[in-house]
């Protein structure tokens, strides 16, 4: 299937080994493969250049900062590739951070140029790529010249005998004419066929040949996997201190307009209640009695906050406990099923817990379902929770839903949130954590 208008698919009726010679992407990569040969070409001249002359000054203060100017001069080459990777094939790595001294000035910047692993994986890049370049460039080439060449010769088959004063291509000559030549209409049917079956096997050989190329570039072009742990990490810092942040504005408000409110109007109504004891015994009776009943709601509001935090339960029993105590509160029923060998570690439980409960709560509130399951079970050292419903589907992730945020709650614990929702139902939402048990 292909986009159309950007939305709406459109058929082809051509098998993809038909269609692949006219694809676009098979000529971009096509064209990634030619252009790979001269920019090779100049990039190997330039590294062995710069690196030999740096090499050679080492003996004196200049070759330090000339070798240092040949890494950068890489990187900046590298900056090329990945733009000629992301517009050709269609391959987006991310620039890697530039290298910056830890003080101002030149020798800090060619000290930290130094020790970059990025600098000296684009020195590594620009003397492997060469010699591929090469190899990728002659084979590429080759392969589709004489593919089409081939398909097309019952069209051009005039030019032998017309101009070269043989009879058609020769498969072997003596130099005075006689020898095997391709000139019968079987011969020349056959010599398309072959052409045929060459060009219908370049685009594969073409795409196999640029997936290389796509691997040099992201593993010597782009940040390294330490560096984009990092970021991964600073990023799931970031949700989980603005998580905690709202959690705990949520049990500010909660505390400030339910339990202390209420305790608030609960101690006035006592204050009232002691000052008509004497003079109205049976009324600081009643408001007595109404005291007792907001004491009871606030216990059970407090009881619910403290839920809302880590629930009793899930310390003391553990998952099955809770999650089961989480079902009965559900407006549809729901079926829990807890295989676990031992208890994972508390902060993954909690997570886990807090995940089935949103989960459970979007039933109630927006699935129409009639019934839902609840399943838990351990693969290897991953923790694996599944929530499913029979409800009217349609949930998705992308919308600005709730779960939205979920999805970032897990990935911030290198978790996963898998939904299935089509419209109509059921839904099933698979969440994936870590054990650390």
């Amino acid at each position: 299937m292909a986009l159309d208008d950007g939305s709406q698919p459109r058929p082809h009726f051509l098998p993809p080994a038909l269609r692949a010679p006219f694809e676009g992407r098979t000529w971009r990569e096509f064209g990634y493969l030619l252009l790979s040969l001269p920019i090779s070409a100049v990039l190997f001249g330039y590294a062995m250049a710069t690196i030999a002359l740096g090499a050679g000054l080492l003996v004196t203060f200049l070759g330090v900062p000339v070798l240092a100017a040949g890494l950068a001069g890489c990187r900046g080459f590298g900056m090329l590739e990945r733009a000629r990777a992301r517009g050709l094939l269609g391959l987006d790595v991310p620039d890697p951070a530039p290298a910056r001294g830890a003080k101002s000035g030149l020798m800090s910047w060619v000290g930290a140029v130094l020790k970059s692993g990025v600098s000296w994986r684009h020195l590594l890049y620009a003397i492997l790529h060469f010699p591929w370049a090469v190899f990728a460039f002659v084979v590429s080439l080759s392969f589709s010249a004489v593919g089409w060449a081939l398909f097309s010769y019952p069209l051009w088959h005039w030019v032998f005998p017309s101009h070269l004063d043989q009879s058609g291509i020769a498969i072997y000559s003596d130099g005075t004419g006689d020898g095997f030549f391709l000139d019968t209409p079987f011969e020349i049917a056959a010599t398309a066929v072959v052409g045929l079956v060459l060009v219908l096997f370049c685009p594969w050989l073409i795409r196999g040949l640029a997936t290389v190329d796509r691997l040099l570039v992201m593993g010597l072009l782009g940040p390294s996997r330490l560096a984009t742990r990092v970021s991964e990490l600073e990023s799931d810092r970031g949700v989980v201190v603005d998580t905690a942040a709202a959690d705990l504005r949520r049990i500010e408000r909660d505390l400030h307009d339910g339990a202390q409110a209420r305790l608030v109007a609960l101690a006035m109504d006592l204050g009232l209640a002691k000052e008509k004891l004497a003079e109205d015994p049976e009324a600081a009776a009643r408001m007595v009695g109404e005291a007792h009943g907001e004491v009871k709601t606030a216990l059970q509001e407090l009881r619910d906050l403290a839920r809302g935090i880590h629930p009793a339960v899930l310390t003391d029993r553990g998952l099955d406990a809770a999650l089961s105590a989480i079902a009965s509160r559900c407006t549809v029923p729901v079926t829990v099923e807890v295989d676990l060998p031992c208890r994972p570690a508390a902060a993954i439980e909690g997570i886990a817990y807090f995940t089935v409960s949103e989960l459970l709560q979007n039933v109630s509130k927006h699935a129409r379902a009639s019934r839902a399951t609840v399943e838990v079970w351990q693969t290897q050292d991953r923790l694996l929770l599944q929530v499913t419903d029979d409800g009217r589907g349609g949930a998705d992730a992308t919308a600005g839903s709730g779960l939205a945020g979920l999805a970032e709650r897990l990935d911030a614990v290198d978790g996963i949130l898998v939904i299935d929702s089509p419209a109509g139902g059921p839904t099933t939402v698979t969440a994936e954590l870590p054990w650390r048990g």
